[in-house]
């Protein structure tokens, strides 16, 4: 099996350390295996992702010497492919229409965020069937009904990463206490649940290892059950330390200071991002 793995950064904003840390992480283990490093852009929520922050996304990383294979992989582009796997659910009677908060689902929709509180959903639609889908309504996953449907699977996967190393087995008690019935889509703005697309891609283009941050692992446990449901390989997962500030706060989007162009337009290396990150 060919070590390949990716970075998959989402176009909302300019790249920060925390993003250099994982996308020379990931690629410098794919070099050292002899493997593949392949990048995507995690753009389904058309709304906030833009060309020019995919622009210096790419201007960045090519700053930091870091190199890709094969052609670079939009998630915009595949909508398509992700609702016809999403009929397959919906075929099975794993999914039903919800119409609660818009700003609830579209949150539930996003990459998770460290800190964050995931709301289990009570479940206030699950008896609605698809026949009664409004416009605008999400889809919901009934994940009692898929952990039935899987039950005698083994629900696990490997994790190499240093806080959480070891054999890890997905529990339905577990899976229902802490994820619930997640969203998976919503119509209308062609919107994608994170790790949903991410699932589907992540086997459509034979990554074998997924290497991200740790404040991703506890979403781990619903990616296996979507792979099971939807016959897909589980890769080997890698959660990464983050990078946090000065307070111990984990970098993001809206830290500027901390953005690459910054870093670049003051005349910083690319190896001194190396050293800053602990590389």
């Amino acid at each position: 099996m060919t070590f390949t793995t990716r970075f998959a950064p989402s176009p909302t904003g300019p790249l920060h350390l925390g993003h250099a840390y994982s996308a020379i992480l990931a690629h410098d283990m794919a070099r050292a295996a002899n493997g593949r490093f392949l990048l995507r852009m995690e753009d389904t929520d058309l709304e906030r992702s833009k060309p020019e922050w995919e622009t210096l996304i790419l201007a960045d990383l090519e700053w930091l010497g870091l190199s890709w294979d094969g052609p670079l992989h939009r998630q915009s582009e595949h909508i398509a492919d992700y609702n016809a796997r999403l009929e397959i659910l919906a075929e099975t009677g794993l999914l039903y229409p919800c119409g609660c908060s818009r700003g609830d689902i579209r949150a539930a929709l996003a990459a998770p965020q460290e800190g964050a509180e995931h709301q289990v959903y009570p479940g206030t639609c699950r008896s609605r069937s698809m026949d009664s889908r409004l416009p605008g309504d999400a889809l919901r996953l009934d994940l009692a009904a898929a952990l039935r449907q899987l039950k005698g699977h083994d629900l696990s996967f490997e994790e190499h990463g240093p806080a959480h190393a070891g054999h890890h087995i997905v529990t339905p008690e577990t899976a229902l206490r802490d994820i619930g019935d997640i969203v998976l889509s919503r119509r209308g703005e062609h919107i994608v649940a994170y790790f949903l697309a991410s699932t589907f891609d992540d086997a459509d283009q034979g990554i074998s290892h997924v290497i991200r941050g740790e404040d991703l692992f506890d979403f781990t446990p619903i990616q296996v059950i979507l792979q099971h449901l939807l016959g897909l390989p589980t890769p080997i997962y890698h959660h990464h330390r983050l990078i946090r500030d000065d307070a111990g706060k984990r970098l993001a989007k809206r830290d500027d200071a901390r953005a690459i162009r910054q870093y670049r337009d003051t005349g910083i290396s690319p190896a001194e991002i190396r050293r800053m990150v602990g590389l």
